[in-house]
C-alpha cells in the first residue's frame, strides 16, 4: 500500500490525493464512488452509505471519517449528503490525504 509520503507534492487540483493501485483518483470518478454508495438511491447519503463509501476507498477509521465529512458537508443540518452538498463533500475528501 503507498502512503501520502510516496505520493508526488503537485498533483493536478482534478486529481486526488488519495490512491489506488493505478495512481490517484480523478475528482470526477471519486464523485461517482460516493454517487454509487446512495444504495437507497433517495439522491443523497446517509452516514451509513458515508462510512462504506470512506471503507472503499481505503480509509483506516471510515466510521471517523463519515461522521467529519457529514459535519463538514451537511450544511442544512438534516443528517445527510444531498447532491448540492456533495461538493463540499469532496473537498473535505481532498484535504484529508489519506491513501487507499
Amino acid at each position: 500500500m503507498l502512503s501520502i509520503k510516496d505520493t508526488p507534492k503537485n498533483f493536478p487540483a482534478s486529481t486526488c490525493r488519495c490512491l489506488r493501485k493505478g495512481g490517484p483518483v480523478p475528482v470526477t470518478e471519486l464523485k461517482a464512488i460516493f454517487k454509487r454508495f446512495d444504495t437507497d438511491k433517495d439522491g443523497r447519503l446517509s452516514k451509513h452509505e458515508l462510512r462504506n463509501a470512506f471503507a472503499s476507498l481505503g480509509s483506516r477509521q471510515p466510521g471517523w471519517r463519515a461522521w467529519r465529512g457529514l459535519k463538514q458537508a451537511d450544511r442544512n443540518g438534516d443528517g445527510y449528503i444531498s447532491d448540492e452538498e456533495l461538493e463540499v463533500l469532496l473537498q473535505y475528501v481532498l484535504k484529508c490525504g489519506y491513501t487507499t
